[in-house]
Order: C-alpha cells, then structure tokens, then sequence
C-alpha cells in the first residue's frame, strides 16, 4: 500500500479505508463471515466528490461556457473510460481485492470495476483528509491540460463530420462495416472499416461497436484531409 500511495502523493492516517476502496463486492461476498465491506458505498461518496470537484474546476476555467456545454465537458472528464485510464496510470488493478470468480474473469482489467474503484479512492481520500486533499488528488490525476485536451478530442463527433462532408456532393453512400472482435469478453475490441460508394476510406478500433465506428471515422477525415 505505501507504493500505492506514493503514486496517489498522499499518506493515509487511516489506511483501512484505502484497503476498503480496494474491495470489490465479488471479494466481500466471499468473506462474508470476516465481516469485509465492498467499495460500493465508498464509491457512491466518491461519485459526489469527484462531481463537486470538478463542477468547480470546469466553473473557475471557463467563466464564459454555457450550463450545457460545462455539463458535457464534465460528463466526458468522468466518465468510465477517463476513470479507467487514471486507474491505469495509478496502476490500481494490482491493489484490488477480487472474488476468485471474478479473478479468473478478467475482474483485475475490467473496465468499470477499475472507473468504480478510482471513485472509492477519491471518497477515501476525501474521509481521511478531507476535501482539500481529494480535491488535490483529483486535480493531480484528472484534472490536468492534457486531459481536457483527451476529452475535448473525445467529444468530436467523427461520423457527423464525415457525413457533412461527404452530403457536399450528391449520389454518396457512407457505409459502416464491421470487420472483426478480438480479446475476451472483459476487454473485447471492434475492429471496423467506413467505405463511400463501395471504396475503403478509412479503418479503426474501439472498446464499443460506437467507438470503434468513430475511429473509422476519423481516420477517414484524415485521409480525405491529405487528398
């Protein structure tokens, strides 16, 4: 735990609920017997302290933004895979604590388990040291240039571009494809191909069917950019 720590840059007083956040409900049902809590409720104060802190972060940043466009902005900077990305940095899937069904599932790399486990961290940070201390975790770890410059990547819509760009001549037909999967269930990637009258324009990969489609989409735009 102390490593785990030094990556967080904060040193609990009360390290049980750094274990807690580390839970998973698979782990707790298991030993039951030994009185183990999941991170489920941790979680749930996390949501609240991660939603508080960066309200107040994308407020401060950017006086002019509209109420809508501030709440997509946020909505991207929490969401699951932005959260799985900082427990990947954190390298949070070794410190879980996982039922042997869920072990042997894949449980260590799963996508929401690791997003759920970043909040239970945030909460427990922010029980132990307040809100001055979560925020700074969460500031250090989410809230940074580069990430905002990930998300507001993330919020392009690719195939409506695509669309637009090809509706500028009449007669064009856009055409998604899926051509293969690949991975386990717990980590399944969709490969697919966008074609315009039958031509390949472009290729791309995505952890979903609707991002794997706006990967092929943006290669496409690139390409069609060099032309």
């Amino acid at each position: 735990m102390f490593t785990l720590e030094e990556k967080l840059g904060y040193r609990f007083k009360n390290r049980a609920l750094l274990e807690n956040a580390l839970q998973h409900s698979s782990y707790a049902n298991e030993h039951r017997g030994a009185g183990m809590r999941s991170n489920e409720r941790l979680e749930f104060v996390g949501d609240a302290v991660l939603g508080v802190v960066t309200a107040d972060y994308l407020y401060k940043k950017h006086p002019d933004l509209p109420e809508g466009d501030l709440t997509r902005i946020r909505a991207a900077l929490v969401c699951e895979q932005s959260l799985y990305e900082v427990a990947q940095k954190l390298g949070l899937g070794q410190y879980l604590k996982l039922g042997r069904g869920e072990e042997q599932g894949g449980g260590r790399c799963r996508p929401s388990i690791l997003a759920d486990a970043t909040e239970s961290v945030f909460a427990a940070v922010y029980l132990d040291g307040g809100m001055d201390a979560a925020s700074d975790l969460i500031h250090r770890v989410l809230l940074d240039k580069e990430r905002e410059e990930v998300v507001e990547e993330r919020r392009r819509d690719y195939k409506t571009e695509l669309q637009e760009l090809v509706q500028r001549r009449s007669g064009q037909v856009l055409h998604y494809e899926l051509t293969g999967t690949s991975g386990p269930d717990h980590a399944k990637q969709f490969t697919f191909r966008v074609t315009l009258n039958g031509r390949e324009l472009g290729q791309g990969t995505g952890r979903s069917k609707k991002e794997a489609e706006q990967s092929a989409a943006r290669s496409a735009l690139a390409q069609w950019n060099e032309q």
